[in-house]
């Protein structure tokens, strides 16, 4: 079992900065796809990026289209925490933002951004951009 814990969410003006983090802890033995989901208030949850941990395609990363060049997935091995910086942010960014783990052989592939492929989720942490 994996526990995610998600923090760093907060307001924030257009053009600003935040960092999210995600705290991971439990069995993370193998090769798991780490993400960042978003959903904003009548949407769907959507990918923004993830990353790949353990032994299979290590740190090779996924981001979505509306967020390239503007945030970065990073891991930090020893401290068991995946991030998320958050450059130029703008108000459509505004949603809550969940960590997910998916415990899976060869990385995360082409199905990363497929939010009911994930089995672990945290509880989400705040966006607004105003």
């Amino acid at each position: 079992h994996v526990q995610l814990v998600e923090s760093g969410g907060g307001s924030v003006q257009a053009g600003g900065s935040l960092r999210l983090s995600c705290e991971v802890s439990g069995n993370t033995y193998g090769t798991y796809c780490m993400g960042w989901f978003r959903q904003a208030p009548a949407k769907e949850r959507e990918g923004v990026a993830t990353i790949s941990t353990g032994t299979s395609d290590p740190g090779r990363t996924y981001y979505a289209d509306s967020v390239k060049g503007r945030f970065t997935i990073s891991q930090d091995n020893a401290k068991n925490t995946v991030y998320l910086q958050m450059n130029s942010l703008k108000p459509e960014d505004t949603a809550m933002y969940y960590c997910a783990a998916d415990p899976r052989d060869g990385g995360c592939g082409g199905t990363w951004s497929i939010w009911s492929k994930y089995h672990y989720w945290g509880q989400g942490t705040q966006v607004t951009v105003s």
